[in-house]
């Protein structure tokens, strides 16, 4: 990827979050000539201006539901990562329309923009939620991901390679249930949980910057990436955190019942897309379903082949217990920074 991206110009969207922070500084390291960090949010945009400081940075004030913004920052780019996105499950809930605005219109917006100006590659941040979705954030996400899929089809031979990466729960990411206890322990409260037997994947800011990396690197148009993940419950994260603050004899956990939109567990492969995907090692390649809209392959021939599958979940997948878990957070930059601030 390095080689791919030195002296490029690199668009990311809602580059001021948690995924776009930490990419951003991968490809500062890559070598690479200006990152476009887009964002409606001027406050994070200082921010991160200030932490990074890097005059490579260009920071662009829009919104991917404004066509304009996004096609004058997309314009001149070699690459576009796109990450903006609404991402609280509630807040989608309770007003979907705005949910259905960024997510699937912002989404064409810029899939759109980045065919129209030939960009070479462009990865499309999804979410595990977009598997058999039942909330309006996943629906949305899955909306997001029919869009980039039926643009690689439409336009097969555009110069521009449309990938789609899925992953789970971001450890330490901005709005992630772990920052959310870690604030209750701190502050002696107790913690709420929605269900303890509820499972989520684990993955680190690290391995979602990875997977893209993966589908930056291997894609062929159309093509979606998932990242091989272990899952733990929420009560045994909860239990980690405890003990790696030190609160493991008087933590006091309060269940709250499911929130709005909730799922007992999440799906980073419907049953349907593994019976297609190809195990590349840490990683599962679906390729894209490039048939032709022939009603007769629909009504007539449909699929010869019938696979004994399962979906891929957070209920299948390997289980952490909680020193495992201890393990992979004591380790976690983000946790280290987050401990070391609050024992000033």
């Amino acid at each position: 990827m390095e080689n791919l991206l030195s002296s490029s110009v690199v668009t990311i969207t809602g580059g001021t979050g948690s995924f776009g922070k930490a990419m951003a500084k991968k490809l500062l390291q890559d070598g690479v000539s200006e990152i476009r960090i887009f964002s409606r949010d001027e406050s994070k945009q200082d921010e991160m201006r200030n932490s990074l400081s890097d005059n490579r940075l260009k920071f662009i004030i829009g919104d991917v539901r404004d066509y304009s913004s996004i096609d004058d920052s997309i314009m001149g780019s070699d690459y576009v990562f796109h990450a903006a996105a609404l991402k609280q499950v509630p807040s989608c809930e309770f007003f979907p329309m705005q949910a259905v605005a960024t997510n699937v219109s912002g989404s064409s917006n810029v899939i759109k923009s980045a065919l129209k100006h030939e960009v070479k590659g462009l990865v499309c941040l999804s979410s595990d939620k977009a598997v058999y979705p039942i909330n309006a954030m996943g629906m949305t996400k899955a909306l997001m991901e029919k869009i980039a899929y039926s643009f690689a089809r439409n336009f097969p031979n555009s110069k521009t390679r449309i990938s789609v990466t899925r992953y789970g729960n971001v450890m330490m990411s901005r709005g992630s249930v772990i920052p959310l206890f870690l604030k209750q322990i701190i502050e002696n409260k107790p913690i709420t949980i929605t269900n303890p037997n509820m499972t989520r994947f684990i993955m680190s800011l690290e391995d979602s910057i990875s997977l893209v990396k993966y589908a930056f690197t291997n894609a062929s148009t159309g093509d979606l990436f998932v990242k091989k993940a272990p899952a733990c419950t929420v009560e045994t994260l909860v239990m980690a955190l405890a003990n790696l603050m030190g609160v493991q004899d008087s933590i006091e956990i309060n269940t709250i019942g499911i929130r709005h939109g909730e799922k007992i567990y999440e799906s980073l492969l419907g049953t349907e897309e593994s019976l297609r995907c190809i195990d590349n090692g840490d990683y599962f390649r679906i390729p894209l379903d490039a048939r032709s809209l022939d009603y007769q392959i629909y009504y007539e021939k449909g699929q010869q082949e019938i696979v004994q599958s399962e979906a891929y979940t957070s209920h299948n997948t390997k289980q952490l217990n909680m020193v495992e878990v201890i393990n992979i957070l004591k380790n976690l930059p983000e946790f280290v920074d987050f401990k070391e601030l609050n024992s000033q």
